[in-house]
């Protein structure tokens, strides 16, 4: 098999992440017919901060588990990155999404880096102190403004909303990894999103040969080493059963 091929003559292998790798555990994608912004308006990071109203909306989404992204279990593919990390072939484990499935699967937590943060928490705005969902689940239903038991400041889950900075640290660690490795292996992402999907193209242009596994078509398979349309799981998994 040409994948296991390159990951066995790899010996550093960044694997970024799409949506693609979590629909198969059954969290719905965002921009497809019938993803999750086919259902519901995104909220803007300005709005959010801007309006009492809108920030309540935002944590009724949280709490009514409006859009799907939290509560799943890893599947097979994520569990074949985890390996494949722990195993020391993946030095990054690059993510699109914000489901908190790659550290679920076991993943080592220092090599996760989530360029749209996370949902599964929130954060504060003002001074980035971590706070618990479960925590704030009474404050929402006596319906209270949601802040920081520190500071005060507004609170929002962990990911990164439209209209908001992406993360910085995260981007340039990202880039840092993209432009390291040998090797870079795209999981299910459509690589439209920017400036995330730069990255495959940073590591090619260092050198690295570029993997693309994906249901769909993608704007970069021309530019792809192999190009696998297939799913994620079952195909990773057939892989490491290959591996030296």
């Amino acid at each position: 098999m040409a994948l296991a091929r390159h990951l066995d003559a790899a010996q550093r292998v960044v694997v970024f992440t799409g949506a693609g790798i979590s629909t198969e555990s059954g969290i719905p994608d965002f921009r497809s017919p019938g993803g999750v912004w086919s259902k519901m308006k995104p909220i803007m990071f300005q709005d959010f901060v801007a309006s009492p109203g809108v920030r309540r909306e935002a944590w009724t989404r949280v709490f009514n588990k409006t859009a799907g992204w939290t509560g799943a279990k890893p599947n097979a593919g994520h569990s074949a990155v985890a390996a494949l990390a722990i195993a020391g072939k993946v030095s990054a484990i690059i993510t699109q999404n914000v489901d908190n499935l790659h550290q679920d699967s076991g993943a080592p937590l220092d090599k996760v880096i989530e360029l749209h943060g996370n949902a599964t928490y929130a954060k504060c705005l003002d001074c980035s102190q971590r706070h618990e969902l479960d925590d704030l689940q009474l404050p929402y239903e006596r319906g209270e403004e949601i802040v920081c038991t520190y500071c005060a400041g507004l609170l929002k889950t962990a990911t990164i909303s439209f209209g908001q900075s992406m993360p910085e640290a995260e981007m340039m660690r990202a880039t840092e990894e993209s432009r390291a490795c040998d090797l870079f292996l795209v999981l299910g992402s459509s690589l439209v999103v920017f400036p995330a999907a730069g990255l495959p193209i940073e590591a090619k242009r260092h050198g690295a040969k570029l993997i693309i596994v994906n249901r769909e078509p993608t704007d970069l398979d021309d530019y792809a080493d192999l190009v696998l349309n297939e799913e994620i799981g079952p195909l990773l998994t057939e892989t490491l059963t290959l591996l030296k």
